[in-house]
């Protein structure tokens, strides 16, 4: 008995030897990797810059330019996720384009991913509730129900709801009877599964073999070795969870995988350990990686590790101060260096506080500026949506008022050859035809300015007082009095254009203009407040 413990005792010295000498040649690893971050990164964008000079290629059907918006959203989904959102509403717009219900399906089930791991909830369930699942093509079930689990999942994780946990559960095996068997992606599903419902070592067989499979130029590895960490920290095997954590966070910064768990998991687990430096100098990572990806549930993970840090450092501090009247009352006989040392340090702190304010101005005026930077973006967009919009309509309009044209053209020409001269005056005298294309552009006008802003009407009646309001009547959509600060709110300030667009006198559009400014509530700026006025309906 005592010679089989001897050997189990032996057997378990060598074991952990070798543990640390290989967990010390992993993190030497990911040392050297995190040192080549920007190397990772140059490379990511290369690649990016690659597909998007496929964009710039004449002559692309609106298939190819949305398999091209695919590739570039699949590049930035865990790199920069707003990147990724610009190029997938392009996907959106051009499934609607094509009455394509395939494509559009596909475009808002990515489009509601990334709304979700942006912290943007709502617009990422409104998207996935107006999906029809039943009348769904069977090729998009997987990304259905990956995505509405991954949402769950996020969701939960950000109110701490036990509800949403469950349900992201529903569709993780949902997605398990959709998608191939045979599949990587079926694999690790299944060994979450297996983990989640409490299996671990059966799940620990098929993730391990998984990791055998993958290498580190596959993202999925980093998923596998992430959910070993995750059920070794469950199990509190320190060295494991450090291992596998340490692949997970290798092949996350290769791939340039931003939207990561990997480093938040590391930081955790050093600070257990109390290396205090190294948690630090990984959760920084964390949330780096967070904000340039814009992924706000990761953000809010690695911004709660924060507070837990600083602790350590103030009961390190504590510690520190403790020695220090050790040293105190072991020195005493050195109190003329001790006096000059209190000074010193008075002196730093103060320096050290100056400092502190000065950057906390600083970061106030940064915060402004990215503010009105983020002010001044919004407008741009609006812009070009509402010009996109409009030169859409414009050539629409263009091509039926030829067409009208041409029609009205050859039925003079019949008149005349067939010598109905009188017929002929009396339809060149006529303005019927004209008064019906202004009614029919009006209309037209009318119909695109309120899909671009369709709570103009509602916004611009609380600029009145209550008993001013203007209504359209039945069967108008904008009124004169209406359309006249439509053009307004659209940047068109001048009477003189309003007055050509409208066909009516000068004197009438500023009479209309001074009528509709005596009832507002604020006169002086109302024509600036209706500039502002109106949400800009994304689609």
């Amino acid at each position: 008995m005592k010679n089989i413990l001897l050997t189990v005792l032996l057997l378990l010295t060598q074991y952990t030897a070798f543990s640390i000498t290989d967990l010390d040649s992993l993190y030497k690893r990911l040392d050297k990797v995190m040192d080549n971050r920007q190397l990772y990164m140059a490379n990511k964008e290369e690649k990016i810059q690659g597909i998007k000079q496929l964009l710039h290629i004449e002559n692309l059907s609106p298939q190819q330019t949305y398999d091209i918006n695919l590739k570039l959203c699949y590049e930035y989904k865990k790199y920069k996720s707003d990147s990724a959102v610009f190029y997938i509403l392009k996907n959106v717009q051009i499934g609607r384009d094509l009455a394509n219900q395939y494509l559009r399906n596909k475009a808002e089930i990515e489009l509601a991913w990334l709304y979700s791991t942006a912290g943007l909830y709502i617009e990422s369930k409104n998207l996935l509730d107006n999906i029809e699942r039943r009348t769904m093509d069977p090729r998009l079930l997987a990304d259905y129900y990956e995505c509405y689990n991954e949402f769950c999942s996020h969701y939960g994780q950000s109110n701490n709801n036990i509800l949403y946990y469950a349900k992201s559960e529903l569709y993780r095996d949902s997605l398990l009877k959709v998608v191939d068997p045979a599949s990587l992606k079926y694999q690790i599903v299944s060994a979450e599964n297996i983990l989640y419902k409490g299996k671990r070592r059966e799940a620990e067989t098929a993730l391990l073999s998984l990791l055998e499979k993958t290498t580190d130029k596959n993202p999925e590895r980093a998923v596998i070795a992430y959910l070993l960490g995750r059920m070794y920290m469950d199990e509190t095997k320190m060295d494991l969870q450090k291992k596998y954590f340490a692949v997970s966070a290798i092949t996350d910064i290769e791939n340039s995988i931003k939207d990561n768990a990997s480093l938040q998991s590391l930081a955790l687990t050093f600070y257990k350990e109390d290396d205090i430096d190294q948690a630090f100098r990984f959760i920084e990572a964390a949330v780096n990686d967070a904000l340039f990806c814009n992924v706000r549930y990761r953000t809010v993970e690695g911004s709660s590790f924060y507070p837990i840090i600083n602790a350590s450092f103030q009961e390190k501090e504590k510690k520190q101060k403790m020695e220090f009247r050790l040293y105190l009352i072991l020195i005493s006989i050195m109190s003329l260096f001790l006096i000059a040392g209190i000074i010193y340090t008075y002196k730093q702190m103060k320096r050290v506080s100056k400092i502190r304010r000065e950057l906390f101005k600083t970061n106030e005026k940064l915060s402004k500026l990215n503010y009105q930077l983020q002010q001044t973006n919004d407008n741009l967009s609006e812009s070009n949506h509402i010009k996109e919009e409009y030169i859409a309509h414009f050539f629409d309009l263009c091509s039926t008022y030829i067409d009208k044209l041409e029609n009205y053209r050859k039925a003079l020409q019949k008149k005349a050859s067939n010598n109905q001269l009188e017929d002929l005056f009396k339809t060149l005298k006529s303005t019927s035809i004209v008064e019906t294309e202004l009614e029919e552009l009006y209309k037209n006008f009318d119909t695109v300015f309120l899909n671009l802003y369709p709570t103009f009407v509602r916004d611009f009646n609380v600029l009145l007082v209550a008993e001013e309001r203007i209504q359209p009547r039945h069967g108008e959509l904008l009124n004169t009095e209406l359309r006249i600060f439509a053009l307004i709110r659209l940047g068109i300030t001048d009477s003189v254009k309003i007055a050509s667009f409208l066909r009516y006198s000068l004197r009438t559009v500023y009479n209309y203009r001074t009528k509709v400014r005596n009832k507002a509530i604020a006169r002086e700026s109302f024509e600036e407040m209706v500039k502002e006025i109106g949400t800009l309906k994304r689609d």
